[in-house]
């Protein structure tokens, strides 16, 4: 007869064996509706990424003349690889809804804002954050100086590729140049003086003239003689 600790080690025993031989139970159930994989497209997809910072955004309300703010997110800077356009893009965090969507001109003008060297703003005439074209005065604060240097670089960087890089701009710059030179090369060239035609008359032309205005004046009356002859028969 096993006391009672003996019995109790052996029920122990028994059991952490059992559960060693028991295999895990992985149940398997195959889903109701079965959702298919969707491509979501960002509109990003033929654009590289010039710049990525985070930041927050505010926008100039003209009806309560005040700063509200716009999100706080990642802004980038996009340029397309076919055009060379390059714009800005901004989305919430979390919602990831767009907050600041518009493309980058070389006359925008990237201002220090309430002389703080975290802070710029600047003026859209085209945003379209709200999928509507909206004129917009942004500003924007980022965490340290060093990200709102990198970030005035990276526009300047921007604004220089699509001053001399993209096809909207360097045509209105070759048809400006084709301009000066036809301007400059009518300058250069001579035109010919016009020839002053001599309208005076020598005396033979006089004479000559006056000659056939006598001989039309005696067919005229030789004529007249004619008509009346033929009446007076």
């Amino acid at each position: 007869m096993s006391s009672p600790v003996e019995e109790s080690v052996r029920r122990n025993s028994e059991s952490e064996n059992g559960e060693a031989e028991t295999p895990e139970h992985d149940p398997h159930f195959e889903p109701i509706v079965s959702l298919p994989l969707v491509d979501i497209h960002t509109n990003e997809e033929d654009e590289e990424e010039l710049a990525k910072i985070r930041a927050r955004l505010y926008r100039y309300d003209t009806a309560d003349h005040e700063w509200k703010e716009r999100g706080t997110g990642d802004i980038k800077l996009l340029r397309h690889t076919g055009n060379n356009t390059v714009r800005v893009v901004m989305r919430r965090d979390k919602t990831l809804k767009v907050c600041a969507n518009h493309f980058i001109t070389p006359d925008i003008r990237m201002n220090v804002h309430c002389g703080s060297d975290k802070a710029f703003n600047w003026s859209v005439f085209a945003d379209f954050a709200d999928e509507t074209m909206k004129q917009e005065l942004l500003a924007i604060k980022f965490g340290n100086p060093q990200n709102a240097e990198l970030w005035k670089t990276k526009f300047a960087e921007a604004q220089e590729i699509v001053r001399t890089k993209c096809s909207i701009y360097t045509q209105d710059l070759s048809s400006d140049s084709d301009e000066e030179s036809s301007i400059t090369q009518s300058e250069d060239t001579d035109t010919p003086e016009p020839k002053s035609v001599d309208k005076t008359l020598d005396d033979d032309s006089k004479k000559e003239l006056t000659d056939d205005k006598g001989s039309d004046g005696i067919v005229i009356k030789l004529k007249e003689l004619n008509v009346q002859s033929e009446k007076s028969e």
